[in-house]
């Protein structure tokens, strides 16, 4: 079994030159066969291998690169960013929700999106390991496999959808709080935000239903030295497979509403945000020009703003920058998805499949820097994971004895 699903690793023009090799007893429709099979479990399935459209350019050298990328490093690239992101989103939830840190409603936004991007990363690894690492190993197509693969499909788009909704929440109340500061007590209370963190955890249960629908799981049966074999793998459902115009409707939903839309939403508050700071940055500089402070009680300017605006300019520059690297890693999804839509599934099996590695590290490198950005931007976030996490180390170490302490007197 394992010379013939060997064969489903390689290139297709390479089938029949391998089965000669192994002396395998297969005949010509027994290899368009495994060329289908290899399709179907790369959630490519068609009725026949495609045609290979001259007119379609995939990028060239990036194109190269990527597939390079996708069979040498991605699967060892991925685990280790996936481990450090399950760490760090695992600190995020641990200084976000202690007790000075948990009432500002941001941060329990942000709190939500570090539980959904752990989650994606715990779930990630087995997946790399067992699709890039041991299924290349051991050509092995079993029933449990498949569902692993399929499931893997609708918990990921789920819980990126989760991300999306909430990296949207976030920038809409930050665009709320700094829009309109004399309704802040209205329209981001502490109840809104929690309307607004279980709607962007419930709304893409319902958004990925057409999902749901595409995807089913299929068998192949091979046969070899009078044995048959099933090989069990993902393939669009039948629905689908009949109408190929339903395949582009489901990219054209997925590409506008659950990528482009936030997108561009995402895009016209951050421009918003970053004007705002700017206009504040101008009027501090005009207001030191003219020399309009307001005096302290011994006569001097205040030259200084108040703690209060300085640390909400911090924390809007830490939300622009969550922002701009969210926008950067979901634009090019976005593209691609709406490209298919408008050019046909030709696009999605000669063109995305080469780079979906390449946008998975991307995904997960969204989801793993975002501590590191906490660290770098916010002032009150390092304190406290200071203050966490220093006291837990140093109270591993016992204090000093007075018979254990050293003196130079005389």
């Amino acid at each position: 079994m394992n010379r013939t699903a060997r064969m489903l690793n390689v290139d297709p023009t390479e089938f029949k030159k391998l089965a000669i090799e192994l002396q395998l007893n297969l005949s010509e429709s027994d290899i368009e066969g495994l060329i289908r099979t290899k399709m179907d479990y790369l959630n490519i399935s068609n009725d026949s291998v495609p045609p290979q459209d001259d007119n379609l350019y995939c990028g060239g050298p990036l194109e190269r690169i990527a597939e390079t990328y996708g069979d040498k490093y991605h699967p060892y690239l991925a685990i280790t960013v996936c481990i450090f992101g399950t760490l760090s989103n695992i600190s995020n939830i641990a200084v976000l929700t202690r007790n000075d840190m948990a009432n500002a409603p941001v941060n329990r936004i942000l709190t939500a999106l570090a539980v959904a991007d752990m989650i994606l990363m715990i779930e990630y690894i087995p997946f790399a390991y067992y699709y890039h690492i041991e299924l290349k190993g051991d050509f092995d197509f079993p029933y449990v496999g498949a569902v692993f693969i399929l499931f893997h499909m609708h918990i990921t788009q789920i819980l990126h959808t989760i991300s999306i909704c909430l990296t949207l929440a976030l920038a809409i109340w930050r665009f709320l709080a700094i829009g309109y500061p004399h309704k802040n007590h209205l329209l981001c209370s502490k109840s809104r935000c929690s309307i607004a963190i279980s709607l962007s955890y419930c709304l893409p249960i319902v958004l990925c239903i057409p999902t749901y629908l595409t995807l089913k799981i299929s068998t192949s049966a091979v046969e070899e030295h009078n044995q048959t074999f099933i090989l069990y793998h993902t393939s669009l459902s039948d629905t689908f497979q009949n109408d190929p115009s339903l395949l582009q409707v489901n990219f054209w939903v997925y590409a506008v509403f659950i990528k482009l839309l936030p997108c561009v939403i995402l895009t016209f508050i951050s421009f918003w945000l970053i004007r705002t700071l700017f206009k504040a940055k101008r009027r501090k500089q005009v207001l030191r020009g003219y020399d309009t402070y307001p005096l302290t009680d011994n006569g001097n300017a205040k030259k200084k703003t108040s703690k209060a605006e300085r640390r909400a300019d911090r924390t809007t520059k830490m939300l622009v920058a969550v922002l701009l690297l969210f926008l950067i890693t979901e634009f090019p999804q976005g593209l691609f998805a709406l490209l298919i839509g408008l050019k046909g599934k030709n696009l999605f099996l000669e063109c995305y499949q080469k780079y979906g590695e390449v946008m998975d590290m991307l995904a997960l490198l969204n989801g793993a820097i975002n501590f590191i950005l906490y660290c770098c931007m916010n002032r009150m976030f390092r304190t406290t994971f200071g203050q966490l996490f220093k006291s837990k180390i140093l109270a591993k170490w016992p204090p000093n004895t007075p018979s254990e302490i050293h003196t130079t007197y005389v």
